[in-house]
């Protein structure tokens, strides 16, 4: 403790002189610059570390060159990235207005990163300016979790490409106004990545890279109070290595080991990799389990204090080497365990820029299953505003399962017995429920009246897939394109998932058949739709309409001002459970049909309490009166005032 003390001591003292004798010797422009941010965020940055790492003697030389090393990416940074950065840091809210976001897999949307380059025109089309393409570094061997098992973090997988390949596709994008997304997988590395090869061997050194259970009983005492991941096909949380006769601790699979963030190195070696890919030109990352990334034994080891002076740490790096690049917080948990990962927590500060709302998400799929809102309106309820430059990042359909646990919090609040919704909807939209529309599937469930997670892309979960009458695919293209402009309506970040535009269905089981070490979420990451695509402009198919639908509201989204994020958002009462009510601020109104039934907005005092009783139609221009408004099944209706 002493040596933190005399460390914090030393806040806002001179910058050290290894420091002062990189920036004299570097181009003036340049040199100045980074003065001033340094002046900012070396005082944020020495807090934190030493918070985390100040009880090393060598502590004041090791942040030196941490420092230094980030100093040398800025002075090595490319001139178009550098500019970008100066002018991304006088308009800081530019990713907030009119932002759309696109998220793929390379292989299963382009084969590989030369080839997204020839789908950049499609995603221009769609109205995307950001596209998050999901692990495209080095992996493991597979299995490896579909890429998020990284043996590099400074290699592109060499099946999609190479590093060239990565910078070119990043200028072409960035020149069509595009900024690509990067995972960056912060909790594990494969067991074939160098640290883990090098700690089989022996190395001492690189063994204090990872952690280790000793015997059995350290195993069972930590796993008391530990969740399980994937409780079915990875059952929980330490793997026996036998060339270190010891457990390491595997939060996901056998094959991720999970990083040792007490040892200053391990944090020194990922961030100057993150910054170097950012150097590349990536401009925003996906932290992949920023929630366990501090193990803290008798806790369940999740959203400890550390973990928000890592993640405050490396933005403040970010903002010496890269402060034109976003970082997102891959943390899928409720609501109110979400604020310190925008800064708002008890060491409060920069951190992220954007976050998963996946309450949110999980939220709308239970709401469409029982045809009432409440849940949503809890959801919402508990999302705080945000701190400028932050927003929330939504979405109907991802890579992962949607979980369904993250609304626990909501559930208990109105009772245990709540819970059984819960249940409900997994069984709904695995299709288990009768009069369920859905073609889905439940997602590491091995006891049927245990909760977890649903498999499937959206088309099939709205019941798409199944239709077998014209009546029966109206309905789903309307709940389909509903829960979309829900998105985007709330989103300061929203995000579509490969084939969501034109309502791509699930994997073929053939398909699945054929992928090496499957899991059931390879249900929803099915190949790119060719025919789709052929279809999207074709209004007399059911992808053309769909497509149609979704970028009119896109174009609303990106037209109007009225609906950026930087308005607050809260719920109106329109009078019925059934049909949600959405303001940003005082002019823009939002309302979602979410039942199969036509909803008419009543009685009075439902529409004059919220002091608006008529709009324009965003999408078809007309002037609405609210009174008696009629909302069709399912449908979405934007207004402003």
């Amino acid at each position: 403790m002493k040596l933190i003390e005399e460390h914090q001591e030393k806040l806002g003292q001179a910058l050290p002189a290894l420091i002062h004798e990189l920036l004299d010797e570097a181009p003036t422009a340049r040199a100045a610059v980074l003065r001033e941010r340094l002046n900012t965020e070396f005082p944020v940055l020495q807090d934190r570390l030493a918070r985390l790492y100040g009880c090393n003697e060598n502590f004041s030389d090791w942040l030196n060159q941490v420092v230094a090393q980030s100093v040398q990416l800025a002075l090595s940074r490319p001139d178009d990235l550098w500019a970008l950065d100066i002018q991304r840091a006088k308009q800081p809210n530019w990713h907030l207005n009119g932002s759309l976001g696109y998220c793929a897999y390379t292989d299963k949307f382009a084969g590989n990163l030369s080839g997204v380059r020839q789908r950049i025109a499609h995603l221009q089309e769609l109205g995307v300016t950001y596209l998050h393409l999901l692990p495209f570094l080095k992996p493991g061997t597979p299995p490896n979790d579909g890429g998020f098992a990284v043996a590099s973090y400074d290699e592109v997988d060499p099946a999609l490409g190479t590093n060239q390949d990565l910078q070119t596709l990043t200028k072409e994008l960035r020149a069509a106004g595009i900024s690509l997304c990067s995972d960056f997988v912060l909790n594990h590395v494969s067991h074939e990545h160098e640290w883990a090869l090098k700690a089989r061997a022996g190395d001492a050194h690189y063994q204090s890279y990872f952690h280790w259970a000793q015997t059995p009983e350290e195993v069972a005492a930590h796993e008391k109070n530990l969740i399980q991941i994937f409780p079915n096909t990875a059952p929980g949380n330490f793997t026996f290595i036998p060339e270190v006769k010891a457990w390491a601790w595997t939060t996901f699979y056998p094959y991720q080991w999970d990083l040792n963030y007490t040892q200053p190195d391990v944090f020194a070696e990922m961030v100057q990799s993150l910054l170097r890919l950012a150097n590349l030109g990536v401009e925003a990352f996906r932290l992949d389990s920023t929630g366990f990334l501090w193990k803290r034994p008798g806790t369940n080891c999740m959203n400890q204090p550390e973990v928000h002076w890592i993640l405050q740490a490396m933005r403040s790096l970010t903002n010496i080497a890269a402060p034109g690049v976003l970082l997102k917080a891959e943390a899928i948990m409720p609501t109110q365990d979400l604020p310190p990962y925008f800064g708002l927590g008890k060491t409060q500060g920069p951190e992220c820029h954007v976050a998963y709302h996946s309450s949110l998400m999980s939220a709308s799929w239970v709401a469409l299953a029982e045809e009432n809102t409440q849940i949503i309106q809890d959801v919402l309820s508990h999302t705080p505003a945000l701190p400028d430059g932050c927003a929330w990042m939504t979405y109907v359909r991802c890579h992962d399962d949607i979980g369904w646990n993250v609304l626990r919090p909501e559930m208990d609040a109105r009772g245990a017995e709540q819970r059984a919704r819960l249940l409900h909807a997994s069984q709904f939209f695995a299709g288990e429920v009768a009069g369920s529309y859905a073609q889905g599937a439940a997602f590491q469930a091995s006891d049927p009246t245990v909760v977890h997670g649903t498999n499937g892309m959206a088309a099939a979960l709205v019941g798409l897939t199944s239709a077998q009458t014209s009546a029966e695919q109206e309905a789903a293209k309307s709940r389909l394109v509903m829960m979309q402009a829900l998105s985007l309506f709330v989103g300061g970040l929203p995000l579509i998932y490969m084939g969501d535009e034109w309502g791509q269905g699930n994997t073929s089981a053939d398909e699945i058949a054929q992928r090496q070490g499957p899991d059931g979420r390879e249900l929803h990451r099915p190949m790119f739709d060719e025919q789709g695509f052929a279809n999207r402009h074709d209004v007399s198919t059911v992808q053309g309409q769909i497509y149609a639908a979704l970028r009119a509201f896109i174009q609303a989204k990106k037209q109007h001002s009225s609906l950026n994020a930087s308005h607050p958002l809260s719920t109106w009462n329109t009078g019925t459970s059934a049909v949600l009510g959405l303001k940003r601020g005082h002019h823009a109104l939002g309302l979602f049909n979410f039942s199969g039934q036509t909803q008419t907005l009543s009685p009075a005092p439902a529409i004059t309490q919220n002091c608006m009783t008529h709009g324009t139609d965003l999408i078809s221009g007309k002037a609405l009166d609210l009174q008696g408004l009629q909302l069709a099944p399912y449908s979405a209706v934007w207004l402003k005032k």
